[in-house]
């Protein structure tokens, strides 16, 4: 019996030079897992930063109270309804948080006049100027940290973030 004839190797083509679908993917692994060693770091720094930044306006001052007057910097007077949604806490977590808050200070609930049912939360004066010096501080480590860098890159990272915090849920 005769062999079949030799079958020809297959055509080179521009995919033969790409990289394997398997090595791809370690790599992507790869950086992966390097982006969440960072997070983690940042995380870490976020978290005692938030602290500092907490104590330095009150030192009874908790990270849930500080993301509290965080929120009302931002936006002005909010029911406390609202609020406990936006910080994702129940209504009667939200209470005590309140509660904590103007015993030391740094909040005033006022009656709604849109809904007598509900309360506004207002940041006080005393309260807005140590969150305000905060928030310059705050500005201002950051601005060291990111001023050696070219502002191209700058926006670069802006824009990586803003795509990564529209990716998520």
């Amino acid at each position: 019996m005769s062999e079949p004839p030799a079958q020809p190797d297959p055509p080179r083509t521009a995919t033969s030079n790409a990289v394997e679908p398997s090595l791809r993917d370690a790599s992507l692994q790869d950086a992966i897992r390097d982006v969440e060693r960072q997070f983690g770091i940042m995380t870490v720094k976020a978290r005692k930063s938030i602290q500092d930044r907490a104590a330095a306006i009150h030192p009874g001052l908790q990270p849930m109270g500080f993301r509290v007057l965080t929120i009302l910097a931002q936006s002005g007077p909010v029911q406390q309804v609202a609020l406990a949604h936006e910080v994702g806490v129940d209504k009667a977590a939200m209470s005590r948080a309140v509660k904590q808050l103007e015993a030391l200070g740094l909040v005033a609930r006022t009656a709604d006049p849109a809904d007598g049912r509900a309360h506004l939360v207002a940041m006080t004066g005393r309260a807005a100027e140590r969150y305000n010096a905060t928030q310059s501080h705050a500005r201002r480590v950051l601005q060291d940290r990111l001023s050696t860098w070219d502002a191209e890159e700058v926006r670069r990272f802006a824009d990586l973030l803003d795509r990564l915090n529209h990716s998520t849920g």
